[in-house]
């Protein structure tokens, strides 16, 4: 019994997996920035842990510090991920420059109340989330069961939601609530990069 035919790039006839999943190859090409995103919520969602009588003022700062970053590894993934033929990214790009925003008008205005801050950072989160699930709708027909963006979006956008709805809860409270929403966030962003790091060593 013959075997099939191995896909070879330079064979006439012959199908180029990069040609069939140009979003899913994109991404894996930058799987580490995905991971640096990953290791840098776990970080601040220690920090946070680690220091539960920060002034709310003082953490909506390490958070926006820490927004800027996400923003900035974002956009990096976005612009060295970017295909040949196309830009399949642009969602990624979207979750980048948020994340720039939310850093630079915290660092800018600290001088506006600690309540409007946290709403900023509320509103972050939910453009955050809604962004990185559409990526993984677009990704859904290149990876099987991708799991992991769609629940790092989800539990952004849930987060949001919360913090949005009650901006003035208390301190401890708050920074607790987004310490856990940073690493379980984190989680999710490293095991979503390995996946993608799999796809790059067989891809």
């Amino acid at each position: 019994m013959s075997e099939p035919p191995v896909s070879n790039p330079s064979m006439p006839g012959s199908v180029d997996p990069l040609r069939v999943r140009p979003r899913l190859h994109a991404l894996a090409k930058v799987w580490w920035l995905f991971l640096l995103r990953g290791i840098a919520a776990i970080l601040f969602g220690a920090l946070a842990f680690a220091w539960p009588g920060l002034a709310i003022l003082s953490f909506v700062l390490l958070y926006g510090a820490f927004a800027l970053v996400d923003g900035i590894f974002a956009l990096v993934a976005a612009i060295r991920g970017r295909g040949s033929d196309a830009f399949p990214t642009w969602w990624l790009v979207l979750v980048g420059l948020a994340g720039v925003a939310a850093g630079i008008a915290t660092a800018v205005w600290p001088g506006i109340t600690a309540l409007v801050l946290v709403s900023f950072i509320g509103a972050w989160a939910l453009v955050r989330g809604i962004f990185e699930i559409v990526g993984a709708i677009q990704l859904r027909k290149e990876i099987d069961n991708e799991w992991w963006l769609v629940a790092s979006g989800v539990l952004s956008v849930l987060f949001g939601v919360v913090v949005l709805a009650a901006p003035g809860a208390a301190a401890v409270g708050l920074i607790w609530t987004v310490a856990a929403f940073s690493i379980i966030t984190g989680v999710a962003l490293i095991a979503f990069s390995l996946r993608l790091r799999k796809h790059a060593d067989h891809g």
